[in-house]
């Protein structure tokens, strides 16, 4: 669903240096597996049922645009404003979820992350744009998570509620109380 705004995100900004396996809007794969107690969800489910992400982009051919066309600054203007109020999936307030992202550190305390938004693919926030408010989770996790970087990849467990806000990186329309942060791996416990 999302396709189209990695498209415009390719169009707008430099590539970010890949500091991993990942490129820039490159996803992560569901789990086969228990969630221990949490309801494992994707980031589509973090959209309400028939919001389009993509309906301020309707009759614009972005292959026309250049970085330097000021019509690309005033389409990212206008696309920035509507997905700052993306819609939010009510049913999930106060839900124990579990969910994969890349990480976006906010706050630190030495090597202790404190504070950090988590995002769907590879290189959101870091540039811009930042997704739609409804692709991007708030987290506070219970303990400091040491030695996390940009971008690395986690799974995050806990409970989430419909609390936005802006984090100068990037407006949010969730936020978890995370009771588990974890490194991100698939089939049998290999780290991706």
């Amino acid at each position: 669903m999302l396709k189209p705004c990695l498209l415009l995100f390719a169009l707008l900004v430099p590539m970010l240096a890949p500091a991993s396996d990942y490129r820039v809007g490159d996803r992560l794969p569901a789990a086969k597996g228990s969630a221990k107690g949490f309801k494992e969800i994707m980031w589509d489910d973090l959209m309400p049922k028939g919001w389009d992400p993509m309906a301020a982009f309707k009759g614009i051919d972005l292959n026309k645009l250049q970085d330097s066309d000021p019509r690309a600054a005033e389409l990212l203007a206008s696309v920035r404003k509507e997905w700052d109020k993306a819609p939010v999936e009510p049913a999930l307030n106060g839900q124990r979820i579990r969910i994969p992202g890349f990480v976006v550190p906010l706050e630190r305390k030495g090597d202790d992350v404190i504070e950090f938004l988590l995002v769907p693919y590879f290189g959101a926030c870091v540039h811009v744009p930042p997704p739609p408010s409804n692709q991007v989770i708030h987290v506070v996790p219970a303990k400091p998570v040491k030695g996390m970087r940009t971008m690395e990849t986690f799974w995050v467990s806990g409970t989430i509620n419909l609390q936005g806000g802006d984090s100068g990186m990037g407006v949010y329309a969730y936020r978890i109380a995370a009771e588990r942060v974890e490194p991100y791996q698939v089939n049998q416990g290999k780290k991706r």
